[in-house]
């Protein structure tokens, strides 16, 4: 199925789900990062997001921004237990201790593989999947690799950071393209990614 944009082209279905995702879908969902900021900030949203809709998250993206400084790894990892305190007051975001609290200490996992890997891209993207692992775009909500990725960051320390946490965040950060094959963007993010140079 598919879901017909405001220009009369063809998308993933799920774009058409709320105000909002269309544009995150054409301009975000699939392209390739490379920045460590953006990497570890959608690690954080999709944690968030367990168990809750994108579009609660995608709704309180900015708040989520403000409430952790940009996702600024060292400040994120300095929070102590006013702020998390504080977080917990803040109607803005998804009040969560548990959620609040893994964000914290990803933060300082975080900056120990940047410390040993080099940058926090450069170890994602070594886990990037051969794209015979999702032979059907949108059929999976985990694979092997995502699998591996998650039992590696767990093993570090990691939190909130289970196999289909994981695979959603490779399908947003461009790791696969997981656009549907008649859907107006997947060539777009064919291009992006053959231009991709990947970090090492």
């Amino acid at each position: 199925m598919t879901f017909i944009g405001p220009d009369g082209a063809p998308r993933c279905d799920w774009a058409g789900g709320a105000p909002g995702f269309v544009e995150y879908h054409d301009t975000e969902w699939g392209f390739p990062v490379s920045d460590d900021v953006r990497l570890f900030e959608k690690f954080c949203l999709e944690g968030f997001q367990s168990g809750l809709s994108w579009r609660t998250i995608l709704d309180k993206r900015e708040n989520f921004r403000a409430a952790f400084a940009e996702f600024d790894l060292e400040t994120v990892a300095g929070y102590d237990e006013s702020d998390v305190a504080s977080l917990l007051q803040d109607a803005g975001i998804v009040r969560h201790r548990g959620k609040i609290e893994a964000t914290i200490n990803n933060a300082a996992r975080a900056l120990e593989l940047i410390e040993t890997e080099g940058s926090l891209a450069a170890y994602v993207w070594r886990h990037e999947p051969d794209p015979a692992e999702v032979p059907v775009p949108q059929s999976l909500t985990t694979s092997p690799t995502a699998t591996a990725m998650s039992k590696d960051l767990k093993k570090r320390g990691w939190k909130f950071v289970g196999p289909t946490t994981v695979f959603s965040f490779m399908e947003a950060m461009g790791l696969i393209n997981d656009h549907t094959h008649d859907c107006v963007v997947r060539a777009q993010v064919d291009t992006a990614r053959a231009a991709f140079v990947r970090p090492s």
